[in-house]
């Protein structure tokens, strides 16, 4: 009969990489329960394009992530739609066509979490104009705050 010997040696454990590269970087992670969805306010094209992708989804209280605008959908839809997708937790982009974004500037110029992120993206009839997107305009101003601080140009 061999004696056995007892060891102090536990199974190794399996982490996974995106937790290491999470610390390495020293950000948080993202608290999410399983995946995060992406949400649209925009024309029918650009909606229907994103649902033909995947991006679509109906919940069981038959709430989706998108709102279809048109002609007949009001200011306050717009402004429902963005202020329920802005704070619900299972949404981490909000993507919203320009000239639908500029209808509501004042709620997405003063929109300032980071999570969801607000995109704003061109439409079939509306080409995009940077000077018109109040988050490129806030990334310009931090660059150039930087630049100016550290003596670079």
């Amino acid at each position: 009969m061999k004696a056995r010997i007892p060891t102090n040696k536990s199974p190794p454990t399996t982490t996974p990489a995106s937790s290491y590269i999470s610390q390495m970087a020293g950000k948080a992670q993202i608290p999410t329960k399983n995946s995060a969805l992406i949400s649209m306010i925009a024309d029918e094209d650009t909606v229907v394009g994103f649902l033909l992708a995947g991006v679509g989804n109906v919940d069981l209280r038959r709430k989706t992530n998108y709102l279809i605008v048109d002609s007949k959908t009001t200011v306050k839809q717009i402004e429902d739609a963005f202020k329920e997708f802005t704070t619900r937790e299972d949404i981490a982009i909000v993507m919203i066509s320009q000239y639908v974004a500029n209808m509501i500037r004042f709620l997405v110029d003063s929109y300032n979490k980071p999570i969801p992120a607000i995109l704003e993206i061109p439409s079939k009839d509306h080409p995009y104009d940077p000077a018109h997107d109040s988050i490129l305009s806030r990334v310009k101003n931090l660059f150039s705050t930087e630049s100016v601080a550290s003596g670079r140009r």
